[in-house]
């Protein structure tokens, strides 16, 4: 148990550290994503204990990048893909009234997205 507590704990302060870099009015993201999508849902400690070790695990799958330089295709589709599945998975945590409000937040997402839909 206290190491569960412990786990949580960075997980839940590694989530802190990457929204505040994130920092306010700043651009997309991961992070950003995850507050739109997450907007007018509220999570129960057990869901969101979930989110979290989710999030960690798609975390440590993507590519790093040097700043400066765009990914290749390959890159970006492997990207794209990691996020679609890290999605699905969180999206399976919610209840069916969250999962409505997450599927809404989702298509207002991809409506802001330039180019449209």
């Amino acid at each position: 148990m206290r190491a569960y507590s412990f786990l949580l704990s960075a997980l839940l302060a590694l989530a802190a550290t990457a929204a505040q870099a994130q920092g306010p009015g700043g651009r997309g993201g991961p992070g950003r994503r995850m507050e739109l999508l997450f907007k007018d849902i509220t999570l129960t400690p057990a869901q969101q204990a979930k989110v979290d070790s989710i999030q960690a695990r798609y975390r440590s799958e993507r590519p790093s990048f040097t700043p400066g330089t765009p990914p290749d295709s390959a890159t970006r589709d492997k990207v794209r893909a990691l996020f679609q599945r890290e999605r699905d998975d969180i999206r399976a945590v919610l209840t069916a009234d969250q999962q409505k409000t997450f599927d809404r937040n989702l298509e207002e997402m991809r409506q802001r997205r330039p180019g449209g839909p």
